[in-house]
């Protein structure tokens, strides 16, 4: 028998799946002006996480790779929190709208809708951050070595392949979304807060691609590559040639596009489909 002080302090399952599909009828058939607004503050949170991502990265070459990854997953962490708790719109969580399609509570169109809004707005809010670090001179911190971390990270993710690009768009949102799936069964802020630091931690220490994310990074990364004064490059000893393929096409051709369908996968269907069909109370 359960005490009955410990009662609904979790959701169950079943109840999770309710959740689930109650938030996405919620978001695809609210005003989708409010949606905007709303992913402009969740692309800002993502950005700035990204940021914070960044500090712990710099002159990280003396601590092993691996905990330094960790550590950039775990500060990264609060960027998912904070649109979670201040219940803004992220792309790669919205894409777990399927559940409400499929329950019939939403159409294709209504649910495409607020992806392609949800979207735009997070694209304007992690240039808007791009834009405020910019000329916050940030990227000259610790002798340009912070600079240096946005343009290595930059350059990495436009050189995966097309199909590693997707397939770590699929890893991606698999965490992102069961971490937001999990703070369904959360009653309170601690809960919710504390059950999404790992499985964020892990897609981001691992190297897993977030759209998101990426509108902030690779953005930041072209910024940095072709705008830095010669103290910056004086500074880190190097070049912009270097750097020269952080260009639009390898952004968007390269990474943004196969990421973008990747998160679709891993949030759309492997979590959010898998678990709202498994847990339904129709099936206990």
């Amino acid at each position: 028998m359960k005490n009955d002080n410990t009662i609904n302090l979790i959701a169950s399952p079943a109840e999770m799946s309710q959740i689930g599909e109650q938030a996405g009828a919620y978001k695809a058939t609210k005003n989708q002006f409010y949606s905007f607004l709303s992913a402009i503050s969740s692309g800002a949170f993502i950005a700035l996480a990204f940021v914070f991502y960044a500090t712990t990265q710099v002159n990280s070459g003396d601590v092993p790779w691996g905990i330094s990854k960790l550590i950039g997953g775990i500060v990264f962490s609060i960027g998912v929190i904070m649109v979670v708790v201040c219940g803004c719109e992220l792309f790669t969580s919205s894409t777990m709208t399927t559940v409400a399609r499929v329950a019939k509570r939403i159409t294709t169109l209504q649910m495409l809708r607020n992806w392609l809004v949800v979207y735009v707005g997070n694209f304007v809010g992690a240039l808007t951050i791009v834009t405020l670090i910019w000329f916050a001179g940030q990227t000259m911190a610790a002798d340009g070595q912070w600079g240096l971390v946005i343009l290595k990270t930059a350059q990495h993710k436009i050189h995966h392949s097309w199909l590693q690009a997707f397939c770590l768009g699929i890893l991606c949102n698999i965490m992102v979304c069961l971490a937001v799936w999990l703070a369904y069964a959360g009653k309170s802020l601690t809960d919710k807060a504390f059950i999404m630091i790992l499985p964020i931690a892990l897609f981001v220490s691992s190297g897993f691609e977030h759209s998101v994310a990426n509108m902030f990074m690779i953005p930041m990364g072209m910024l940095t590559a072709h705008f830095s004064p010669a103290e910056f490059w004086q500074s880190v000893a190097l070049t912009p040639a270097q750097f020269a393929d952080l260009d639009f096409y390898h952004f968007i051709v390269k990474n943004l596009i196969p990421v973008t369908l990747g998160n679709i996968v891993g949030g759309g269907v492997c979590v959010a489909l898998m678990q709202w069909y498994t847990n339904k109370p129709s099936h206990h």
